[in-house]
């Protein structure tokens, strides 16, 4: 058993690199991105497993014991975010990948990593956990009202629908891994949980490389179009983590940096297996370049946070 759980463990150890050797290969090698994009939605559906596998139900259920207080920033980040962005952009017309793209990444819920990002920053990685299981769990209500002003995001299917996929998608990826969490491994133990976050962050460096496959075309046949989608990531990821921080550094400190991580470094990638894949392809350049900044958080901002 030991020998079978050492590489999930190595990979656990070297997750960041492993998310910067995606990063490479998927712009290095077309090919593989191209393959490795088809296979998202699946991928997306596996982190997830991984992710509510390694919280566990009793960690979850702790966290929703907490769900009042977390429940003001879900708000905040996921409704009132989005929908002031969405207000700018009936008012001013603009309607384009990079303008869905970044409506969607506000609508998002944190990413499944970010109480691991906090942690290497430093921080007490428990705030951006209650905010993840909350904003996750509470996403197939939250996106309503930005699908409904935003009917161009879920392609003609109805609000219904593409509410209904998210449910299902979450629903069943976290009820089995809680399910298996409560039977087959009630107890996993340090190396266990080491193995299932290594799963988790093999399953993620796979899905960069997929989330890669529109940058390297992008840089010969539209390198502007490139770097104004990687200035737009770089500027709403770390802006929403700089805002977010600055004004709650005060009132909230212990909790401030979780809240920052998990403002900035969304799932967008999670609609990729809930909305149509002729939705969701043109704004892969957008995906795919706010990959970036979101890995790049624990080198780039540890000083910041400091």
């Amino acid at each position: 058993m030991k020998l079978f759980l050492a590489p999930f463990q190595f990979a656990a150890r070297h997750g960041r690199w492993l998310l910067v050797l995606g990063l490479v290969a998927g712009v290095a090698l077309p090919g593989l991105a191209a393959f490795m994009e088809r296979q998202l939605p699946f991928a997306v559906a596996l982190l997830l497993f991984f992710s509510a596998l390694r919280v566990g139900p009793r960690q979850a259920v702790g966290a929703a014991r907490d769900l009042g207080h977390s429940l003001y920033f879900v708000v905040i980040l996921q409704v009132v975010c989005p929908l002031m962005f969405v207000g700018v952009l009936i008012a001013t017309g603009w309607q384009s990948p990079l303008a869905f793209g970044l409506a969607l990444m506000l609508t998002a819920s944190p990413i499944s990593g970010s109480p691991s990002l906090t942690i290497l920053l430093g921080k007490d990685g428990a705030p951006a956990l209650r905010l993840l299981i909350a904003g996750t769990a509470l996403l197939p209500l939250t996106s309503i009202p930005v699908f409904w002003l935003l009917p161009d995001l879920i392609g003609g299917e109805g609000i219904f629908g593409a509410t209904l996929r998210l449910l299902a998608l979450i629903g069943i990826a976290a009820g089995l891994a809680f399910l298996i969490r409560g039977t087959a491994m009630k107890d996993p133990g340090p190396a266990g949980l080491g193995a299932i976050e290594g799963m988790a962050a093999l399953t993620l460096a796979v899905m960069v490389v997929g989330l890669m496959s529109a940058i390297r075309p992008a840089i010969t046949e539209n390198p502007s179009g490139l770097v104004i989608n990687l200035i737009a990531a770089f500027a709403a990821n770390f802006g929403l983590q700089a805002a977010t921080y600055l004004i709650l550094k005060r009132p909230l400190p212990r909790q401030s940096a979780g809240l920052a991580v998990s403002a900035g470094n969304r799932n967008i990638a999670l609609f990729l297996a809930a909305l149509p894949a002729g939705v969701m392809e043109p704004l892969l350049l957008f995906i795919g370049c706010y990959q970036v900044p979101m890995f790049l958080t624990p080198m780039l901002l540890r000083r910041f946070y400091r």
